[in-house]
């Protein structure tokens, strides 16, 4: 077996490497994307790494010889997309291409039976001639209900290019499939929503919402359909709204590991950079090494103060002393989520500042462990959250779970380590485009 990896810009280009050395045969192993340069997460760049394999001994099989036509204009090769779609849409359109088939024939033989009857049949008692055909009275359905099902057909087929329409169906309790309540749920889609890791109580509410949608929102493809039934679902806070007379102050709390100090720093380039509001920044982050420094390299970057604070009273204080600013954002130590007498005693630094706290999670975490941690963070009021390392993880149904489980407000999704990029508002469109990346990948 014959193992490489491949490195390049984007996916993309990574696999034209692949098929160009080892062939279409080769089998992808791994895909990884890495930050690669900068410093302190400025200036770096994304990598996508290929690790493929093919068996050397392993004999090519020959593609069916080509029309010359064909080698002359070779066709466009499908994207997965398109393949996904093609796959999703065949049952569909071969179904509906034969109603319109029949449709037709009805229609001509229709008019063939109208024009032998005008001359060979008498007239009924009522005086009208009677035509069925396969027990249907055509002599019931003008010709113009007749050309309004074919456009309503050819229309349906139309529309559901953007989306198959089947019904789905869960297994019950005895093993039996049983329909759900939801029916005219896009299969694929529920699929992807299941491959997703979305729990099936969350997906039945997403159907329910989706099938309830109104009728001019059929013709939205199946990613802003989505997002519309998040938009219904899940509370997405949008832009930070600042106080007009006094400071925002933000604190942003969340076990180790998650980036809360990157997070806090990403903030305060937005904020400050980006859209010129005044904002200061404190870190109460005095335990893990490097923290401090870290914060001022990124503060006397963006040219924006930094407090360090140790004790409540100092925390007060530095408070006090920006309190000209729009934002004051204030980084915590990471806690574990089991240590609860140190929780409480972070807890009781915020307590003085009136801040809201704004719960850092990483999209690399287990559903179970997401609920435990944020049982265990509910010892503050949590305002909203925020979810970090979206670049590090394949499946993001876990947000959407503990969302929608525990009504929480979504504020942030980031997506890596530079400052300020990789930060963005979490929207529903942006929850969807997550959701559906594997089927359109």
């Amino acid at each position: 077996m014959l193992v490489k990896t491949f490195q390049a810009a984007t996916m993309a280009e990574a696999l034209r490497q692949v098929k160009a050395e080892l062939g279409p045969d080769a089998m992808i192993l791994s895909t990884k994307k890495e930050r690669q340069g900068g410093i302190l997460g400025f200036f770096s760049k994304q990598v996508v790494k290929v690790t493929a394999a093919i068996d050397p001994h392993r004999p090519l099989q020959q593609p069916p010889a080509a029309p010359r036509e064909r080698l002359e204009r070779p066709e466009r090769q499908r994207t997965a997309k398109e393949e996904f779609e093609s796959s999703m849409l065949a049952p569909l359109a071969r179904e509906l291409r034969e109603l319109r088939e029949r449709v037709e024939q009805l229609a001509k033989r229709d008019e063939e039976l109208r024009q032998r009857q005008t001359v060979l049949a008498p007239p009924d008692e009522d005086g009208a001639r009677s035509t069925e055909v396969a027990g249907i009275n055509l002599n019931n359905i003008p010709r113009q209900d007749l050309e309004e099902i074919k456009k309503l057909l050819l229309n349906t087929l139309t529309r559901h290019r953007e989306g198959a329409v089947q019904t789905v169906q869960w297994p019950d309790a005895a093993g039996e499939e049983k329909p759900s309540e939801t029916a005219d749920l896009p299969s694929p889609l529920a699929q992807e929503l299941e491959r997703q890791g979305i729990d099936r109580e969350v997906m039945e509410k997403i159907i329910v919402t989706l099938n309830t949608l109104p009728a001019e929102q059929e013709e939205q493809t199946i990613a802003g359909r989505l997002g519309t039934a998040f938009g219904r679902l899940i509370k997405f806070t949008g832009n930070l709204r600042l106080k007009k007379n006094a400071p925002r102050i933000i604190a942003l709390v969340g076990p180790t590991g998650v980036g809360k100090t990157t997070t806090t720093a990403k903030l305060a380039a937005m904020y400050a950079l980006n859209r010129g509001n005044k904002v200061a920044l404190i870190t109460m982050d005095i335990f893990r090494v490097g923290a401090v420094e870290q914060l001022k390299t990124y503060t006397k970057i963006m040219g924006i103060p930094l407090e360090v604070a140790s004790t409540p009273k100092e925390l007060e204080r530095a408070v006090e002393r920006h309190a000209d600013c729009d934002l004051i954002l204030v980084d915590t130590a990471g806690r574990s989520h089991k240590d609860t007498e140190k929780l409480d005693e972070m807890k009781g630094f915020l307590e003085g500042v009136q801040a809201d706290t704004y719960l850092c999670l990483s999209a690399t975490t287990k559903d179970r462990e997401l609920e435990e941690i944020l049982k265990r963070f509910s010892t503050f009021t949590i305002s909203k959250v925020v979810f970090t390392k979206l670049d590090e993880c394949e499946s993001f149904g876990c947000i959407v779970n503990l969302l929608f489980k525990a009504n929480l407000q979504i504020a942030y999704f980031t997506t890596g380590q530079r400052v300020p990029e990789d930060i963005e508002v979490a929207t529903s469109e942006k929850l969807a485009e997550l959701i559906l990346r594997g089927a359109e990948a």
